[in-house]
């Protein structure tokens, strides 16, 4: 998306959002269609529906990783249209369903969610996700490199990897796209207990096939 030249960079919001009638199309298919909704600060918004209805691109609207077509977006009151791009992702945390797990070490894994984070800052955001002793297991640890995508963890760690990066990023908002998808039941539970800490105070977006989340 273009930046417009008068958009301002913008201090760590509240998080309060607003939809005013969003339309948006992809492939000249109409996928959302004026839209409306609010979420104050600290809210949980719940979004489900069937494959291709548009739950994950109405997340990506958020960061502007894909336009609206028609209506506007706010944040705390400011169309994002007018806020620095990067100035305005830096207010999200975002785990999505297929969040890559790069051909490095854990704590590099981690730490992409704020590179200039020390090692400390990624080993707690770590523990908050329940992944810790799972690292640890590894045979050097945090610097253990976890292969290709992550070949030398399970699904559920992998998840747990990019819930620490959105511990470690410790944005305003939260943009979940199934974060307990294809893993066993124990992951499921470890992924659920980290989920609650991390939205606390947190307004969050969150695509799930579990509405108790």
């Amino acid at each position: 998306p273009r930046e417009s030249p008068n958009a301002r960079a913008v201090g760590r919001v509240a998080g309060a959002v607003v939809f005013e009638g969003v339309s948006f199309e992809h492939g000249g298919r109409s996928i959302l269609r004026e839209l409306s909704f609010s979420a104050p600060p600290g809210s949980r918004v719940g979004i489900s529906g069937r494959t291709g209805a548009g739950k994950t691109s109405l997340l990506s609207l958020l960061p502007r990783f894909h336009e609206a077509g028609a209506g506007r977006i706010l944040l705390d009151g400011v169309d994002i249209r007018d806020i620095c791009l990067d100035s305005l992702r830096g207010q999200f945390a975002i785990a999505f369903q297929d969040s890559p797990v790069f051909s490095a070490s854990g704590a590099e894994n981690i730490g992409y969610g704020r590179p200039e984070a020390e090692e400390s800052e990624s080993v707690a955001a770590a523990r908050a996700a329940n992944v810790h002793e799972a690292i640890e297991r590894l045979p050097d640890g945090y610097r253990t490199f976890v292969g290709a995508h992550g070949a030398r963890l399970s699904g559920g760690e992998r998840q747990r990897i990019a819930l620490a990066r959105a511990f470690l990023r410790n944005a305003p908002i939260l943009l979940l796209d199934e974060p307990t998808s294809a893993v066993d039941a124990a992951s499921e539970a470890a992924i659920v207990e980290s989920l609650e800490r991390l939205m606390r105070g947190r307004t969050t977006f969150i695509v799930s096939h579990r509405p108790e989340l």
